[in-house]
């Protein structure tokens, strides 16, 4: 089997992977982001490749079309919105999992030939704040470091980033850096203790909110205790003496912490040459995301911990091509190359190298202002491309009504059900990763190739050649007449090389005689670069900018702060990686952390169900009674979406409250109450076909044998049978069943001849089972009476519930490890494999390890 070198298609790391047409997935040794490394979403990739749920080809107002009449909709639609309400009554809201190429005609379409700045995209939900600290310091939206400074660095501070699940690769090599440099020093701050803790040699759990407390009290540590670089401050930087001014009036306090953990903190901090600040999704998903980031940019300025090996702030983005997608000027605030909208040259130049008709004079919409307008009737004709904000925006169910409101949408995906793809007049099928051609750029600013090695399926197009050919439909076939996604890349790299006299950072032209073919990973303006050192900055003085900076005042504690995130092993809404099975295998339902004292509060008990009410909606998850959250604060994943469950989509809970700077959204603090789901039954449900995410709390997820799922509800059903035939796909199947006297259980088993095709339990009380065994079941020929009784025989040992989802490794097998004398992690690794993959399960390793040895101790 050839396999062929490409990139993956998750998170901001950008590892590289090698990968085979018949699923077979490896790192990629020789790529400088991950040197083979993958993590569990990464290694699973195979399992994404089916075509089951696609979209194959157009849709036109629900129904199969060709793509000559889809694709003269959308153009006809724009046109018209266009000719009788202007330029801004159209909109484009894309995506970080586009590639390059995708990003920059979409940009070049709507900027430069419709002339409306209203494109935005879904990484203005996780990296707008960034952008925008970048900007106020530095004059542009520069990455200083690389991820080579993890491994010079001699201690690594880790703000709002949850970094062992989110990005698992970078949480690997600072592993092995300390490994090699047990003398290097971690710490993790956030409210939560995360698995990113485990790895921490100091968790700061700080209030929410609370970081800018925090770094405007080590500014003033720095100030008063003689740790700043004064010489660097004098050459290099403006604003400095305000700044530290206002730091000074702040109280440190007010970040949650003691004084004697503050007092560690700053002494490290400010004792210690090469410091990296790694921040990511806590720090930006705020109200205050922008200051966030300038308070601690505002200390590695002060001190001149910027630009040298192991000194540096850096941001880890969220998304595959968050980067690339900020580098062609695909948000709404932006012009391509990093050049600003609001610049009149700057904008001169952009329109003489397109030779457009027209180009924007102000911002457009961003994300949440953008579906304002679509619900206020701004909107006339809306694209959305690669994404699914029905979900992952906040008030989400506010913004489905917001795109339904809008007279005319296309969505491009790869699904033909999504639950924006839902609400859409025209479906345009998309290539998807493995199929499609392009480049894409990480979080240290390194370009890497996507590269296809299967055929398009069905009808499917690559999304810039759906964009160029709606771009002709509309009259301007010249301006987007690319044949491939290198004439696309080529002329992006001609544009830089064109705008380039403003001296920005964005210099590719490393890239200008590279073979696209052959394209390696490689990092711009060079390999191996560092900015700032020299303290060469892009204000028009050349300085830099300290900013002041107040923290915002102490929240009030009247209701519960709900914190929203990632799963390990998710993404997203789950489009890709909740076809994998083992990936649904860990965490299969939506849940709430809780702390135990507040669980104790609302009655709830482990595995009842929490109902969670905020100003826009309400969600119902499963609870995880935990004290790795706070008292008062609760976490839940924001990947369930309508597709997978009845009530389990947390962003409608969430106010579409923003950055004033940024536009970002603030995720972490959304305002809800909490109660016990008063549910009368409890259901387990697995089948060899798809099960309907039906009734009042419904979570379906895929299994290596088909499909689970997890039912609850306020009334009993009159009939089992009648429900379970109503969830799942049971026509022409014999049934067996076993019922309680009062009708509150049940048990019911469906074959297909002699198989086993779907099993549903019932109880007036959360179904207790074995599920791995019940999975394993279906398919075989297994007997009703033994299928029914939810519990392996010891002819058949059951592995658990998954930790590991890299190599499905069950609790049983790890229990069974560890009392066999498996004592510590590598241990457990070298008994059972857990956790020598990517590593993320190590920190619930060693708690299971510690949990077992309790009652040695207790003895």
């Amino acid at each position: 089997m050839t396999l062929t070198r490409t990139t993956c298609p998750y998170c901001g790391v950008g590892c590289g992977i090698l990968a085979g047409a018949d699923g077979t997935i490896k790192g990629d040794t020789e790529h400088p982001a991950n040197f083979g490394r993958l993590c569990s979403k990464g290694t699973a990739l195979g399992e994404t490749l089916d075509l089951q749920g696609r979209l194959l080809a157009p849709q036109v107002n629900g129904c199969d079309a060709n793509w000559t009449d889809a694709l003269d909709a959308v153009a006809q639609a724009f046109s018209t919105a266009i000719r009788d309400h202007g330029p801004d009554s159209v909109a484009f809201y894309v995506s970080g999992q586009l590639l390059t190429e995708d990003y920059y005609v979409a940009n070049k379409l709507m900027k430069g030939f419709i002339g409306s700045a209203n494109i935005d995209t879904n990484s203005r939900l996780c990296m707008a704040s960034s952008v925008a600290g970048h900007k106020r310091a530095f004059g542009t939206d520069t990455v200083p470091g690389t991820y080579d400074d993890l491994e010079h660095a001699e201690l690594i501070v880790l703000v709002g980033s949850n970094l062992a699940w989110c990005h698992p690769v970078l949480h690997q090599r600072i592993a092995a850096a300390k490994a090699l440099r047990p003398d290097m020093r971690v710490i993790n701050i956030d409210p939560r203790k995360t698995a990113t803790s485990a790895l921490a040699d100091t968790h700061l759990r700080i209030v929410p909110d609370g970081d800018i407390a925090l770094f405007n009290g080590l500014l003033s540590h720095l100030a008063q205790n003689g740790a700043l670089n004064e010489r660097y401050l004098r050459d290099h930087v403006s604003g400095a003496a305000p700044t530290i001014a206002q730091a000074q009036q702040g109280n440190p306090r007010d970040s949650g912490l003691s004084q004697a953990e503050l007092l560690e903190f700053f002494n490290l901090w400010s004792r210690t040459e090469k410091v990296v600040t790694v921040y990511s999704q806590g720090v930006n998903q705020s109200e205050c995301g922008t200051d966030k980031v300038n308070a601690i940019l505002n200390c590695h300025l002060a001190t001149g911990r910027i630009g040298k090996p192991g000194c540096g702030p850096f941001s880890v983005t969220g998304q595959p091509n968050a980067m690339g997608g900020r580098e062609v000027g695909g948000m709404a605030n932006m012009l391509a190359n990093h050049l600003d909208i609001e610049n009149p040259e700057h904008r001169e130049a952009v329109q003489t190298f397109w030779n457009s008709p027209t180009i924007p004079t102000h911002q457009g919409l961003k994300a949440v202002d953008l579906f304002k307008g679509c619900a206020d009737g701004k909107i006339k004709a809306l694209w959305i491309m690669s994404t699914n904000p029905a979900v992952s925006l906040p008030d989400a169910d506010g913004v489905a009504k917001a795109i339904s409101n809008v007279p005319f949408v296309a969505v491009s995906d790869i699904m033909a059900r999504t639950d924006t793809g839902d609400l859409a007049d025209v479906l345009l099928p998309a290539t998807g990763w493995g199929e499609k051609d392009g480049t894409v750029t990480n979080s240290e600013r390194r370009i890497s190739r996507q590269r296809a090695f299967l055929p398009a399926p069905g009808e499917a197009r690559p999304d810039w050649q759906i964009i160029c050919e709606v771009a002709a439909r509309m009259g301007w076939k010249d301006a987007f007449n690319f044949a491939t996604p290198a004439d696309v890349f080529a002329e992006y790299i001609a544009s830089a090389a064109a705008t380039m006299t403003f001296g920005r950072d964005l210099d590719l032209s490393i890239f200008a005689d590279a073979d696209y073919a052959k394209l390696v990973p490689t990092q711009w303006p060079r390999n191996d670069m560092r900015f700032f050192a020299d303290g060469k900055f892009y204000h028009p003085d050349g300085k830099a900018r300290m900013l002041p900076i107040s923290a915002p005042a102490p929240r009030t504690k009247d209701v519960f702060t709900l914190n929203t995130g990632r799963n390990r092993d998710q993404w997203h809404t789950m489009t890709r990686s909740g076809k994998a099975p083992r990936l649904g295998a860990h965490l299969a339902e939506p849940y709430v952390e809780i702390h135990p004292k507040d669980a104790a509060d609302l009655s709830v008990s482990p595995d009842d169900l929490v109902e969670l009410l905020g100003p826009n909606g309400k969600s119902v998850v499963r609870a995880l009674i935990t004290e790795r959250t706070a008292k008062g604060q609760l976490f839940t994943p924001m990947h369930w979406t309508r597709q997978q469950s009845s009530a389990g989509w947390v962003n409608a809970l969430a106010a579409p409250v923003v950055d004033p700077v940024s536009g970002q959204p603030a995720s972490k603090t959304n305002k809800v109450t909490a109660r016990k789901f008063a549910a009368t039954w409890f259901g387990y449900a697995v089948s060899s076909m798809p099960i309907r995410a039906d009734g009042d709390y419904a979570a379906v997820a895929r299994t290596r044998t088909g499909w689970q799922a997890e039912f609850a509800g306020l009334h009993t059903p009159e009939s089992w049978e009648g429900f379970a035939r109503t969830v799942m796909d049971v026509e022409g199947c014999t049934m067996s069943q076993v019922l309680g006297r009062d009708g509150r259980y049940g048990r019911l088993a469906f074959h297909d001849g002699d198989h086993l095709t779907g099993v549903l339990f019932s109880s007036p009380s959360p179904v207790s089972l074995s599920r791995s065994y019940a999975v394993s079941l279906i398919g075989t020929s297994v007997p009703a009476l033994r299928a029914l009784a939810g519990r392996s025989g010891a002819d058949q040992p059951d592995p658990g519930a998954t930790i590991c989802a890299c190599l499905n490794i069950g609790v049983n097998t790890l229990r069974s490890a560890i009392s066999a004398g498996a004592n510590s992690v590598d241990a457990l690794g070298a008994a059972t494999c857990a956790g020598t993959n990517c590593g993320s399960c190590k920190p619930e390793l060693a708690r299971l390890i510690e949990d077992m040895r309790q009652p040695e101790i207790a003895q």
